[in-house]
């Protein structure tokens, strides 16, 4: 069984999410005798799948990182042994995490704690899963009748370093930022202390993922839960096991309430 991951660039395989569901598949390969493998699926080069669907020793696909893109060029001789964690498509089973309403829950959180003037840092505009929280973060501050204020940054600690630094340059109003995952808001917490802002006293940030790092950063980071190891086992038995899945399978986030915010 493989685990396509797309990315602009090998060094996507570096995340510890690759990781993470690397092993959770790998148990669970493990349970049915086969082996787990982990490959770079450039972004620019979404036919590459075409080799897995030759490839007779490959049991099954796992994509993560998903695009249209890619879920349009599935070869016909993996439909059946390919599922998504992201987004999916009529041929492709998704298996991904309820980021919308996570983020929704995150955000209503800072509004009731007072907080009025929230920036979002966001993750990579060519991952459509990544929309979601986006989306959620839009409608929750329009409904409000306060400002949307969004900054591109990723999913790595530098690039929230860098995004927070830019929220304050451009509002140095803002009294909450909430960070596309837990490593860029670890990295807008480092930001902030560098400029001299308290957290959460002048500014709360709030992240996603719940890592275990989460409990122990300073201050203890507000978050929202990811069962990455859940969803990577799921989605790894639906393709060793055959047969139909559903179109769509969401696993809940709930809000973790901790001191950043």
């Amino acid at each position: 069984m493989v685990i396509a991951a797309v990315g602009p660039e090998p060094a996507v395989l570096d995340d510890p999410y690759m990781w993470q569901v690397l092993g959770a598949a790998a148990a669970a390969g493990d349970r049915e005798d086969v082996g787990v493998s982990l490959r770079w699926l450039p972004l620019d080069r979404p036919c590459a799948l075409g080799g897995l669907a030759a490839d007779r020793g490959v049991r099954g696909v796992v994509l993560l990182n998903t695009t249209d893109a890619v879920l349009a060029e599935v070869p016909a001789g993996l439909r059946g042994r390919v599922v998504s964690i992201g987004v999916g498509s009529d041929d492709v089973p998704s298996f991904d995490v309820d980021n919308e309403a996570g983020a929704a829950a995150i955000v209503a959180h800072l509004l009731a704690s007072g907080r009025r003037r929230i920036a979002m840092l966001t993750g990579p505009g060519w991952m459509p899963c990544s929309r979601r929280p986006v989306a959620a973060y839009r409608a929750a501050m329009t409904a409000a009748g306060l400002p949307v204020r969004t900054v591109p940054a990723g999913f790595r600690a530098a690039d929230g370093h860098r995004a927070a630094a830019e929220v304050l340059r451009r509002w140095p109003d803002t009294d909450a930022i909430y960070a596309i995952c837990d490593a860029a808001a670890f990295g807008a917490i480092g930001a902030l202390r560098g400029l001299g802002v308290r957290v959460p006293g002048d500014v709360a940030v709030a992240g996603f993922d719940d890592l275990p790092a989460a409990a122990w950063s300073g201050p203890p980071l507000t978050t929202a839960t990811h069962p990455v190891s859940r969803i990577a086992g799921d989605a790894a038995a639906a393709v060793l096991h055959g047969g139909p899945a559903a179109p769509e399978t969401r696993y809940p986030s709930d809000l973790v309430l901790r001191e950043s915010a």
